[in-house]
């Protein structure tokens, strides 16, 4: 078995398609009988193994499901109840008919609530809302065998310790998640950056819903953009935008579709991922980047890779100071590009980088121990 990553493999002693948490926990409880752990799995999008297991493996899809439960007053925001195999498109499915929307989305919709919720879960929106983590009401979980309901308020050690544990401290069965009022179409700004420290410097300063950043190859090295995403109702574009484009609200929450579609199609999709994510002190953020672009070619990142930057605000951000800046060498072994091995060993001297400056790595990055 191999995840999205496509680095490592592992057999498991047996797979079980849990229909519910009490199938879930009496899963747990058969596994540890057998001295074997149990790890979740969705729909395996971690890059270096974190959803892979040689011991028991719960593929958790059957847990689907999304129940909007509340619209709240006046349509300011609702909640709605998602199976942890539920994938974020079709939470989103259930939301929009009533106008409302998670928070913060992942930018490929096609992974699962319990995976995302897991490993953490960063969006275009996380400076202004922090993770998905920090978007939960409340989690069902099964814990050590036992079905467990948890929030803030109840059980709050289980919880914490659920939310972004990647499966080791607990299975997520479903969430109640938060929502917010969802605009009906959005303008995407397209904003040209002089190096890191500027393109850091948009993101904090620019107001828009989402904001994030990308760093492509250039005829003269690499250059900086940032995009900020506001309703075609909420202002002018920003300052220094150079390119806008108006889309539907789910349109622009779906782009990457179209793109994942090519790269099945160009077998991209296929490819190991050996992708290095690091969170970075605000502060220290932009010399860690340039460091690291300055020592990377094009051939490092791969035909299909990318490159992704973004301020987070959260005190589940492993960074000091409740905010932290998430960067992300989302790179892709291409045929004539660097090897796997050498990806891995870069994301290694990033991780160390990072690390120096009081960082940390995203859960679910590629980095040999």
């Amino acid at each position: 078995m191999r995840d999205f990553g496509g680095i490592v493999e592992r057999t498991p002693v047996r797979v079980v398609r849990p229909g519910s948490a009490d199938e879930v926990a009496a899963a747990v409880r058969d596994a540890a009988a057998d001295g074997l752990e149990a790890l979740p799995r969705g729909l395996g999008h971690s890059t270096y193994g974190q959803s892979l297991t040689s011991g028991v493996s719960l593929d958790l899809r059957g847990l689907a499901g999304v129940d909007v439960v509340e619209t709240g007053a006046a349509g300011d925001g609702g909640t709605a109840v998602a199976g942890a195999g539920a994938s974020w498109r079709e939470v989103l499915a259930a939301t929009l008919p009533h106008g409302l929307a998670p928070p913060v989305l992942t930018d490929y919709l096609d992974l699962t609530v319990g995976g995302t919720l897991s490993a953490g879960g960063v969006g275009g929106t996380s400076h202004r809302y922090g993770t998905q983590g920090d978007n939960v009401r409340a989690l069902d979980a099964v814990v050590g065998g036992e079905a467990v309901r948890c929030s803030p308020g109840v059980r709050p050690e289980v919880f914490d310790a659920v939310l972004g544990g990647v499966g080791r401290h607990g299975v997520i069965t479903a969430a109640e998640l938060r929502l917010v009022p969802a605009p009906e179409r959005v303008l995407c700004c397209t904003i040209p950056c002089r190096d890191a420290a500027d393109m850091l410097r948009v993101q904090r300063e620019v107001r828009a819903e989402e904001v994030s950043a990308r760093i492509k190859p250039a005829d003269d090295g690499w250059a900086y953009e940032v995009k900020a995403v506001l309703p075609t109702d909420g202002g002018e574009p920003p300052p220094g935008t150079a390119e806008t484009e108006e889309l539907a609200y789910f349109d622009f929450c779906d782009r990457m579709r179209p793109d994942v579609a090519e790269l099945i199609a160009l077998g991209e999709w296929a490819r190991p991922h050996p992708q290095g994510m690091v969170f970075l002190p605000v502060s220290r953020a932009a010399e860690v980047i340039e460091s690291t672009m300055a020592e990377t070619t094009p051939a490092d990142l791969g035909l299909s890779g990318i490159i992704l930057v973004r301020v987070v605000r959260s005190g589940r951000v492993p960074v000091a100071g409740g905010a932290a800046v998430l960067f992300g060498m989302l790179r892709t072994a291409s045929p004539g590009c660097a090897p796997v091995e050498a990806m891995l060993a870069a994301n290694r001297t990033l991780l160390d980088r990072a690390r120096a400056v009081g960082g940390a790595r995203y859960a679910v990055d590629a980095v040999p121990s």
